[in-house]
Order: structure tokens, then C-alpha cells, then sequence
């Protein structure tokens, strides 16, 4: 009896190479966020040195990812890359840092501009949320739950405004004031509140949400004149150490 002809199947190959590039990029993005995390919350210390195995132990990532993220976050300033000697987190400067949020003010309005009239029904209905959710927890707001909330905003506000090049110059800048208000708000004595800060940033969802351009800016102004507040306090009564843990050894006079 003849034998019958197998039925040939044609096979997507691209398929599942693009599932594996796409988990690989996904598992870069998530080791960055991880990083940036630990940053914000100074789990990684300014002026810390370390080793990237030191990274892949604290994350969880393999090599691979975190080489990518670190590589990302170097570009960022956010992490120093010495050959030979390791990775260094960047100390705070105050005084660079206090310079670098005119440049996010600046690019702060263009972005939030752009989002105010660019949001459709669904965008507006994200951020109307957000701003319930950041008034609900207006009083008992932890310091950690804000920060998450805060970047799903901003990712948000980004998204809205449409415009790649503004992602990557102003994505950095939010990470660097962020942990900024993340040691204001943890080591300042009588700073620990959280209002004032989810006041400024329920005005800004709400103005971009109901269109309002110029309520919208006007707003995004305002939070930044609050940031660059913090700035007084931190210089007169932050611990140095705080900013730059490699100084420890010449402040245990």
C-alpha cells in the first residue's frame, strides 16, 4: 500500500525570533527599572562603588540586562563606568542639579503643552483617575507608593505628548529629581509630608486632562518653583555623606 505524501506546513520562523527579541527587550527595560529604583530610594548610594555582579545579586537580572541598563543609566549620568575599577553611583551636586531643573522646567512646559492638546478620550480618562487616586491618598501617601504613582504620570504625560525625543531627554531628569524629593522628604527634619507635592501634581493631571493649556503649564511652573525649594533646605541641613558616601572617611574627624 502506497505510503501517503506528508502535508507540508509552512512555518512563521520570524515568529518566534521576534517573541525572543521582544522578552529580551522587555527584560532590559525591567532591569533598568529595577536599577532606577534602587536609586531613587538610595538603597544605591550616591557615591557608592560596586561591581556589576554586585547589581545582578541585588536584582535578580543576569549579566546581559544589566550590562544594557547599566550602560543606559551611564548615559544618563546616573552611574559612573570606571575601567577596571568597577561602577560608581553619581554623587549629588546640588549645584548641577539645582541648574539642570531650569532645563526641565523648559522642556517641562513644552511637553506638557503638547500633551494638553494632544490627549484623546483616553488619555484623559487615565489621568482623571490618577488624580482620584492622588487625592484619595492625599494624607496617607507613603513616600515609595508616591514615586510609583508619579512615574505612571509622567510615563503617561509622555506617551500623550507624542514625541520619542522627549522620552529620553526627559526621562533622566525625572529619575534625578526624584530621588532628589525621595531625601527631602526622608531626611529633612519636618519635611515628611507629602501634600504640598501631590497638590502640585493633582493640579497638573487635572489642567492636562481637561485641556487646559495654559492652566497646564501655569501648574508644571509651580511644582518646579516647589522642587527648587528643596534645594534651600537640603544645602543648609542634609549630612554631606548623604549626597556622597565616599567622603565618609574625611568626615570621622
Amino acid at each position: 500500500m502506497a505510503r501517503r505524501k506528508s502535508r507540508l506546513v509552512l512555518v512563521d520562523l520570524a515568529t518566534p525570533m521576534k517573541a525572543k527579541r521582544q522578552n529580551r527587550v522587555n527584560l532590559f527595560e525591567l532591569a533598568y527599572q529595577r536599577i532606577e529604583e534602587l536609586l531613587i530610594n538610595c538603597t544605591l548610594r550616591p557615591g557608592q562603588s560596586l561591581t556589576m555582579q554586585d547589581l545582578q545579586d541585588m536584582t535578580g537580572f543576569g549579566r546581559t540586562p544589566i550590562h544594557h541598563a547599566v550602560n543606559r543609566l551611564a548615559a544618563d549620568t546616573l552611574v559612573l563606568i570606571r575601567p577596571r575599577h568597577g561602577l560608581k553611583i553619581a554623587p549629588i551636586d546640588l549645584a548641577r542639579e539645582r541648574l539642570l531643573l531650569k532645563l526641565r522646567r523648559d522642556i517641562e512646559r513644552f511637553v506638557i503643552r503638547l500633551a494638553t492638546e494632544r490627549a484623546g478620550p483616553t488619555e484623559r480618562h487615565q489621568l482623571l483617575h490618577m488624580e482620584r487616586m492622588l487625592r484619595d491618598r492625599r494624607e496617607n501617601l507613603t513616600l515609595n507608593e508616591f514615586n510609583v504613582l508619579d512615574r505612571a504620570i509622567d510615563r503617561l504625560i509622555l506617551s500623550t505628548a507624542n514625541e520619542p525625543f522627549l522620552i529620553h531627554t526627559l526621562q533622566p531628569l525625572h529619575t534625578l529629581f526624584r530621588r532628589i524629593g525621595f531625601i527631602f522628604h526622608s531626611q529633612v527634619p519636618g519635611r515628611n509630608t507629602l501634600t504640598r507635592t501631590v497638590d502640585c501634581h493633582m493640579a497638573i493631571v487635572n489642567a492636562v486632562a481637561n485641556r487646559h493649556v495654559e492652566r497646564a503649564v501655569e501648574a508644571s511652573d509651580a511644582l518646579m518653583v516647589h522642587v527648587d525649594a528643596m534645594f534651600d533646605d537640603m544645602e543648609s541641613v542634609i549630612d554631606p555623606t548623604l549626597l556622597d558616601t565616599s567622603i565618609e572617611p574625611m568626615m570621622g574627624i
